[in-house]
């Protein structure tokens, strides 16, 4: 008898979940063509998507000094925020026991300048100007002495850039979807999500 009292109840669950399944359900709408590109800013290592713009290590150490040195410190070391140098450890030191500083354990230089403009500076995300952005990642890679203090850093130039890390990660196996997940993957063999 219970269970009857709960029928339309569930009834009336599921007919909204239905609704709200079909394709004119009324809320939102599909963006536009325009709208899709301004939020496409992605770059990929290749820099395929890097806008127009340039800029120097020296350029950049005076857009840091107002914009970066606050939260890492004035000659990056790190302070509130992350430390963005490395650390001097000897002519056998790798990537890898250099710390978490993008500059170095990226393995593209495209993703340093990719997470700089997404990111930075904290509570002003996306106020950066191309040309500041690639002073910027330029500044970073010549303190980290990936690149000379001169090197102007461009769409052309900046994927170019050969970094310390870039042959220390692991390659990722061919995949396609539908495919078990590999062994040793959490719920690899158990379901879970991603073709498991």
């Amino acid at each position: 008898m219970r269970s009857l009292k709960l029928l339309p109840v569930l009834m009336l669950a599921g007919a909204g979940s239905l609704l709200a399944q079909s394709p004119t359900y009324g809320v939102g709408r599909t963006p536009t063509a325009e709208e899709v590109r301004a939020w496409d800013i992605s770059i990929s290592p290749t820099g395929e998507e890097l806008p127009p713009g340039s800029g120097t290590a020296a350029e950049g150490a005076e857009i840091y000094r107002q914009k970066c040195a606050r939260c890492h410190g004035a000659d990056g070391a790190g302070r509130r925020a992350p430390r963005l140098i490395k650390r001097d450890r000897g002519p056998d030191a790798n990537s890898w026991s250099l710390g978490r500083i993008l500059p170095i354990r990226s393995p593209y230089s495209t993703t340093v300048w990719d997470y700089i403009n997404r990111g930075m500076p904290l509570n002003a995300e996306g106020t950066l100007t191309a040309d500041e952005v690639y002073s910027l990642t330029a500044l970073l890679l010549s303190w980290n002495d990936v690149i000379e203090e001169e090197a102007v850093m461009d769409a052309q130039t900046l994927p170019m850039v050969i970094m310390p890390n870039r042959d220390a990660w692991a390659h990722l196996p061919d995949w396609a979807p539908g495919q078990p997940r590999l062994e040793g993957y959490p719920y690899g063999r158990r379901g879970g999500g991603g073709g498991g």
